[in-house]
């Protein structure tokens, strides 16, 4: 199982990767979500709202042009070809956009992606509201989803995370690799970390795990 953000794509995060573009911010609306003050829906909203009102219409089309800037990891290629050639299925579990994980997915042939959506017009403009697949602080009903789409229980699987929003991927893992953690907590939680920016390097990792 794979994060998407900071891991399959090297970005810090696909939502704030739209932000960028329109030079806003959604700081104060993170404050509000990691207070508990607001939920993961409203998260979504209040971060959609920010690019509608810099342009109102946009459309879906749009939006992945402005995330089809956003490259591949490092080694993402390889070791995804890697797992694939030693009989591992594998997935997108994440909270960022579902427009990019699919691009990813399509491109490196994951079986399986669970990504975040936008709400769309018939005409494939934004309508406001996000569809939530996977909560950022609770990844961990995500990874048994996925995992039950490829006939994986927890012993089987392995997750491949960078931040504290995928310690719950970790706990619905056998095993978890923290990849150029961005904090600690996540490294306290991981069974190995790769911190080399090349999401190859996790293949000799699950190798060695694997050979136990």
């Amino acid at each position: 199982m794979f994060d998407m953000d900071g891991v399959l794509a090297d970005c810090q995060s696909s939502w704030v990767q739209v932000h960028k573009y329109f030079g806003v911010s959604n700081d104060h609306s993170l404050e509000a979500y990691l207070r508990g003050d607001i939920d993961d829906l409203e998260f979504m909203r209040s971060d959609i709202r920010l690019w509608t009102q810099k342009e109102p219409g946009i459309t879906a089309d749009r939006i992945c042009d402005i995330l089809s800037k956003v490259p591949l990891m490092p080694g993402a290629r390889e070791a995804v070809r890697g797992l694939r050639k030693a009989g591992f299925k594998t997935a997108v579990v994440s909270a960022g956009i579902d427009l990019l994980a699919d691009r990813i997915a399509d491109e490196l042939s994951i079986d399986v992606r669970l990504a975040n959506g936008l709400v769309l017009d018939d005409k494939c403009r934004l309508l406001g509201d996000g569809i939530l697949r996977v909560r950022l602080m609770d990844k961990g009903d995500a990874v048994t989803e996925a995992g039950k789409a490829v006939g994986a229980e927890k012993k089987d699987i392995i997750s491949v995370g960078n931040s504290i929003y995928d310690v719950s991927m970790f706990e619905r893992s056998s095993f978890g690799i923290a990849f150029c953690p961005s904090d600690d907590e996540i490294k306290k939680k991981a069974g190995a970390v790769v911190d080399v920016k090349n999401l190859s390097k996790i293949l000799d990792v699950i190798d060695s795990h694997t050979r136990r």
